[in-house]
């Protein structure tokens, strides 16, 4: 396929975007290529590590493409978004999970799907130009592809403020908040890769020491409100307005959903326990939350001026990951 190269390269596996003119966007035939790549590699004794990088300077992976499940969830077609997502997440899961080292270079954005991919590898490459986030409360969705984990994982309330304003890391932050374990140059990430292929050996990975990071000694303790409504009114307050600012313009179900699911996260003793609570909002979300209008402001229409109606009542939070039954997220490849 054209989206992304996928090959063997001396003792490693190779993964590469190729479409930087969509920002390398994933989609599904992406996700599953990727699964099935990494599934096939498992057993194979030439393979010793896997390389996840991106052709362009502008983005590793800029998200989900989500197009066709908002056409499809217009059309009253909820079952496409639903395996899309379902089989990213079983993606998502298998790099958390992968018995061999796998090494990300993640430059330019990094949101949504390409921290599902990014953000789950044993070794995390970052450099300069890296920006990571989380801006799904802006389309209606919820930090899914494994976020909620991350975002769990985070110090302090980093995750509760990443969460809802979809704030952007850069290389520091990435690393102070655990999105990404090395910084390097971007120049110097030919010839890693060079002897990354050539040995098989990720001790080869020499970092340079971490840029600032300004998340590190910032006061986020108003992230601790126990509801969404609570933070951004000790943010009006404060008159902290332009930290105030995303959170009026994200969708109030998803910011909800969102604080639910990061501080659930916390409790969860693997991915697959985040990924399948997240699963439950977005298996409903092309029917019962913002997503659809979402999408249409900001990736199809571009207007960037959702008009939000979903609820985000405590009832509606709790009926949007309530368990889907015998739909329940389950790890069984189909393809």
């Amino acid at each position: 396929m054209t989206d992304i190269r996928i090959l063997k390269d001396r003792r490693a596996g190779r993964i590469t975007f190729t479409r930087p003119q969509a920002l390398n966007a994933l989609s599904h035939d992406m996700a599953l290529a990727i699964n099935a790549a990494l599934r096939g590699w498992q057993d194979d004794t030439d393979v010793a590590l896997v390389v996840i990088d991106a052709e362009g300077d502008r983005a590793f992976c800029s998200g989900g493409d989500v197009a066709a499940v908002y056409r499809a969830g217009l059309a009253g077609d909820h079952q496409l978004g639903r395996d899309f997502f379902r089989d990213e997440y079983r993606m998502n899961a298998r790099i958390a999970e992968y018995p061999k080292p796998v090494v990300a270079f993640m430059q330019g954005f990094v949101m949504g799907g390409g921290v599902g991919v990014g953000g789950h590898a044993s070794h995390r490459i970052v450099c300069d130009s890296t920006r990571i986030a989380m801006p799904e409360a802006g389309i209606g969705l919820i930090p899914d592809v494994g976020g909620s984990w991350l975002l769990g994982h985070a110090p302090g309330r980093i995750g509760e403020y990443l969460g809802l304003t979809s704030a952007r890391m850069g290389p520091g932050d990435a690393i102070h908040a655990g999105f990404a374990d090395t910084y390097l140059p971007a120049e110097e990430w030919p010839a890693l890769i060079e002897r990354l292929a050539e040995t098989g050996d990720p001790a080869c990975i020499k970092g340079q020491p971490r840029p600032e990071a300004p998340l590190e000694n910032a006061d986020l303790s108003v992230f601790g409100g126990r509801t969404v409504e609570d933070i951004m009114a000790t943010l009006a307050a404060a008159g902290a307005d332009d930290t105030l600012a995303p959170l009026r313009r994200n969708s109030p179900l998803s910011m909800a959903a969102t604080l639910a699911l990061v501080r659930a996260a916390r409790g969860d003793r693997s991915i697959r326990e985040s990924l399948a609570r997240e699963y439950r909002f977005t298996y409903r979300a092309t029917a019962e939350s913002d997503f659809l209008e979402g999408v249409r402001a900001q990736i199809i229409d571009k207007d960037r001026n959702p008009v939000w109606a979903a609820s985000s009542a405590e009832g509606k939070v709790r009926a949007m990951l309530d368990s889907l039954g015998d739909a329940e997220l389950d790890w069984e490849d189909r393809a």
